[in-house]
């Protein structure tokens, strides 16, 4: 799969990000819980440099216990601060406010000794498109201040959001890399919904997804869509799960499209079961 995928508008936020920096105090670098390696986009560094820097590991829900703590200790043992969080449900949002107040110590009590009391701490939120950073917003502020949907691209602008505590947000628009070097990248990405699904072959893509989890998740497949795996090609199996879902067309064929959706969707949704695609020692 060769994915090469940098819109104009990829390169205009990066500048903007840049030019925006000295504006905020720590940067929220949002990643997906199931991928942090792939969704943790490498130019973010170079961009972010020595500004205080909390990393969201987002949607842990759908990802597995043990991957969560494997990559929380992985970011510990590099000295950057992380947690886990459900955006949508808002779980984690009370460690991210301490975390926040922990990480700008030094910057508050440098403006309180210039009499500057009770200033708001400013965060900037980064991360891929699709990631969680409106609904993030939207779970800081208690209001829509930040559109959110399933589909990458979202949120078009830089925009300043005040939340209920004493921290207020810029939201940028999600920031992919030039190029995706590593296929495996590319379809970690494609996976969980990062990349728009009309530049892919949705077919293939669901078809790789079965491959991956017949490999290394065969039980969470098996007992979502009650198929055999055994001495079964990854074709085989996706057209088993087509059956067992109804998705046939007139004369009996197998409807690949209907069936690479309710695969992707319910990966997407957790419904298949919490899955970590990567981890640390990889």
């Amino acid at each position: 799969m060769n994915i090469n995928w940098y819109p104009g508008h990829m390169k205009k936020t990066r500048e903007s990000i840049q030019k925006s920096l000295s504006m905020v105090d720590v940067v929220f670098e949002l990643i997906d819980a199931r991928i942090p390696a792939s969704s943790q986009n490498p130019i973010i560094d170079s961009i972010v440099g020595e500004k205080p820097r909390i990393i969201i590991l987002n949607k842990s829900d759908l990802a597995s216990n043990n991957g969560n703590k494997l990559w929380q200790d992985y970011f510990s043992n590099k000295g950057i601060k992380s947690l886990t969080m459900d955006a949508l449900e808002g779980k984690g949002i009370d460690k991210l406010q301490e975390l926040s107040y922990e990480v700008t110590k030094e910057k508050r009590e440098a403006y309180e000794k210039r009499g500057v009391i009770n200033r708001p701490t400013r965060a900037m939120i980064l991360g891929i498109p699709n990631v969680g950073k409106s609904t993030l917003i939207n779970s800081l502020s208690g209001r829509k201040g930040a559109k959110t949907g399933n589909r990458p691209g979202v949120t078009k602008s830089n925009q300043w959001i005040k939340t209920k505590t004493n921290l207020e947000l810029l939201d940028t628009p999600g920031i992919l890399w030039p190029k995706f070097e590593d296929k495996e990248v590319a379809l970690n990405l494609a996976f969980t919904g990062a990349i728009k699904d009309e530049i892919l072959d949705t077919e293939t893509l669901a078809l790789k997804l079965v491959e991956r989890l017949a490999k290394y998740f065969p039980n969470l497949l098996n007992n979502r869509y009650n198929v055999e795996l055994e001495d079964k090609t990854s074709l085989e199996v996706m057209e088993d799960i087509g059956k067992k879902r109804g998705c046939i067309v007139k004369g009996g064929e197998i409807d690949y499209t209907k069936v690479s959706n309710i695969l992707l969707d319910e990966f997407r949704k957790g419904i298949i079961g919490k899955i970590t695609l990567e981890f640390p020692e990889d």
